[in-house]
């Protein structure tokens, strides 16, 4: 199967799986995902592809799925659930890479066959993971503030709290990401690939995350329509 195929669809699920967990179980549905999200596209990024003519990391998809999982919490929880979201995520990234260096502590058995994988992909994952402490934690953080500033704005101007959703949404992460991806670029790769590769790996994930910033509008649409839903079952309940 294509590259692009699998792409594409990895979107569409991940987003979906992040709907879906709103759904059943409500915000704690959307921290998991993201902490999920965030531990897994440390692994997923040491990997290169090439897809719809660029060569790019994994890993932008599900690092893409935490913006989007903010985005729902600022519109539906409040700026207060959405900062959770961000400080789960670096906690578990702490408590998985103080396990995962742990593991090639171990002296494997001499039927072992299964350490030299191991270490061959979570050698790389420190930095990758320290990399991605840092700039996680200042993106998301940013998207959030960001978030919020464009609600105000758009509030204050047009006289409306739900309008406007667009634009805070695609606003804030369009933005966020440019912050994101420079960052992630320069502290992971920097000194592993030279000057024009480094280059290529920001412009590449910056257009995927123009792509998945632009698709994930109709997700919090939706996500805003799940917690109307609830609000109203809850009311009619009362």
């Amino acid at each position: 199967m294509p590259n692009e195929l699998i792409l594409i669809f990895s979107v569409v699920f991940i987003y979906g799986a992040a709907l879906l967990g709103y759904k059943f179980f409500g915000k704690t549905g959307l921290y998991c995902i993201s902490v999920i999200a965030t531990i897994l596209a440390n692994i997923e990024v040491t990997i290169m592809i090439n897809a719809f003519g660029m060569e790019q990391t994994l890993g932008n998809v599900l690092f893409a799925v935490t913006f989007l999982i903010t985005d729902i919490l600022s519109e539906c929880e409040g700026k207060k659930a959405a900062q959770t979201a961000v400080y789960a995520g670096i906690f578990c990234s702490i408590f998985f890479l103080v396990l995962s260096q742990s593991w090639m502590l171990y002296t494997p058995s001499a039927t072992d066959t299964i350490m030299p994988s191991i270490k061959a992909v979570f050698s790389n994952t420190p930095r990758m993971i320290l990399a991605s402490l840092v700039v996680y934690a200042v993106s998301q953080m940013f998207d959030v503030w960001l978030y919020h500033k464009w609600w105000n704005f758009t509030e204050k101007k047009f006289g409306s709290k739900r309008r406007f959703l667009w634009l805070r949404n695609n606003g804030s992460t369009l933005i966020s990401q440019i912050l994101n991806t420079a960052l992630f670029t320069a502290f992971a790769f920097w000194g592993t690939y030279d000057i024009p590769t480094l280059i290529s790996i920001f412009i590449s994930s910056y257009v995927i995350y123009i792509f998945t910033s632009l698709l994930d509008t109709p997700f919090v649409y939706i996500a805003r329509k799940i917690h109307d839903k609830k609000l109203n079952a809850k009311a009619e309940k009362a």
